[in-house]
This record gives C-alpha cells, structure tokens and sequence, in this order.
C-alpha cells in the first residue's frame, strides 16, 4: 500500500508535470530586440580547434590537454557533437584555385523560434528572449522528441546513463552570457577572431560589411538571417551553405507549423495526461511493493 508520504511525492511530480506541460502549450517568448547572437565567419576559421577545448572546459566536459587541438587526424572524417563534445569543427576541401581548406565549426544555432522547444511538452527546452536555447534535466522527461524535432540534428541523449538521463547540447554559455556578461568560452578562446558576440542586429550588420568589402570572399548570404525562422548563431562562408551539410530551410519555423497541432491537443488533454500519469505511477509504485505474502512463503 502505498504510503501517505509517497502518494503525495507521486501527487507533486504529477502536479509539476502538468505544469510543465501547460507551460509548453503556451505562446513562445517575445525575443528582446537587443537579444545576443554569434557571427561565425567561416572563412576566418583555421581549425585549431581551441574553441573545442574551451567548450569542454566550461562544461566539464572529457577532451584532454589544449596541446591535443594539434591533432589533425580528427579532419580525416565528418563529426557531429555528441554528449561529450557540445562543439565540433570540421574540415571542407579548398574551392578551386585555392589551396586553403575550409573548416566549419558546430553547434547549437540557438533558433530564433526552436523546434526543440516546440516540441518538449514539459518546458525542459526554453528560448531565453536573450538568445540561447537552454536546458532543465529535472523538468526532462526523456521524450527525446527534440532530437527529432531539430533540423540541424544538435542533441544528443546520454543513453549510457540509466537513471538520471539528459539531452546535452551548447546552451551560448548562457550562466556566462547572461549572469556575467561575458562571451562564450569557445568565443573567447577563439585566436582569429572567426567568432564575434555581441546583439544580433549589430552582427547582421557586420556580417553584411563583410560582404560588401569583400564580395570575392563571401557568398553574398548571411546563414541563420532568415533560415528556419533564423537563428542566433549566424554564419559565413565562401560557398553554399548546403555544400557544409547545412539544411535548406524555409524562412518560417518547422515549430510554426506543429506546435498549432500539438499544444491544441495537450491543452485539451492535458487534465486526463495528469490523471492518467498520476494513476500510472501509482501503480507501478504498488506493483513494485513486495508481496508480503512472498515474504512469508521466503522466511
């Protein structure tokens, strides 16, 4: 049977449950006209690797000594981040009449309106109307839904991890640029200055001064200005971006079009979901109880 402190611990994860699902059928923020963002200028980019290290570092996350951003044999194939590595660069062949290869860092792109966000029916995924995407493992149901709702295929699941499971990705630093006002760490490790924070409309406009001063350099298309809604990471480059495994994307949001669907039914079933889960747990927490008629049949 089950006790009066548990049915009230069940009763209060049921209660926050909901919550959370309430939360995620409501409207997306209203983004901050002076939100922050990352121009990424891929042609500055001279694969060092640095931004690797410091992205672990600040996320303590596994890599090794900063010497092992020297390791070159990591280019020889392509890399997605994963749940030990928030950030990746990889390397592209030269275009023609140029021997200098083209290396092209990834991340979240912290989506003006994400897909992931969309698709969490918990609120674990926000959009901060500052700019980064971030993460609550406790509100986290392990739906993994976001994987599959994400265009540019960011998170990742710590599948190894049997009880307390998260879904890892970059989240802009957000404690550093958020709290602090500092950059983020693979931003300010960066030698070249390939990545630049700062607002989103003032990096636009860098982005598009670039390209103006430099028309032989750029393809003449800032990435993220309008892609899948946009993005606060916007990017560089000096050829299509689908030929750097970037998807083509409408200028509206894959969440613009599933989110009406999907929040109409959780607001609408949302008070059965609470039951239903509420009853669920209930009984697993009984079915989990030992028969005390075992217990006398074993002494």
């Amino acid at each position: 049977m089950v006790s009066r402190r548990e049915f009230l611990k069940i009763s209060g994860t049921a209660a926050v449950t909901l919550t959370g699902v309430q939360a995620a059928t409501a409207s997306h923020h209203e983004l901050d006209p002076d939100r922050f963002g990352v121009l990424t200028d891929y042609t500055e980019c001279i694969g060092c690797r640095r931004c690797e290290w410091a992205c672990a570092q600040e996320n303590d996350l596994p890599f090794g000594s900063l010497e092992s951003c020297d390791d070159q044999s990591v280019f020889q194939e392509m890399r997605r981040p994963d749940i030990n590595q928030f950030t990746v660069v990889n390397r592209y062949d030269p275009p023609n009449g140029s021997d200098t290869p083209l290396d092209v860092k990834v991340q979240c792109l912290h989506c003006e309106h994400p897909a992931c966000v969309s698709a969490c029916i918990v609120g674990a995924l926000e959009k901060n109307p500052m700019g980064p995407v971030t993460y609550d493992p406790w509100k986290c149901i392990g739906c993994r839904y976001c994987m599959v709702a994400c265009p540019y295929q960011i998170p990742a699941y710590e599948y190894h991890n049997a009880l307390t499971p998260k879904v890892m990705k970059c989240t802009m630093c957000a404690d550093r640029t958020l709290t602090e006002g500092k950059p983020p760490a693979c931003v300010e490790m960066c030698p070249r200055e390939a990545l630049v924070f700062g607002r989103r409309s003032e990096l636009l406009d860098l982005a598009r001064d670039r390209i103006r001063m430099n028309p032989d350099r750029y393809l003449p298309h800032v990435f993220g200005e309008y892609e899948g809604g946009g993005t606060s990471w916007l990017m560089l480059a000096d050829r299509d971006f689908q030929k750097v495994d970037l998807p083509e994307l409408a200028d509206t949001s894959p969440a613009e079009i599933t989110e009406g669907i999907q929040h109409g039914i959780f607001r609408g079933f949302s008070g059965p979901l609470m039951l239903f889960g509420l009853v669920s747990v209930l009984a697993k927490s009984m079915g989990d109880k030992e028969d005390p008629s075992e217990e006398d049949t074993n002494e």
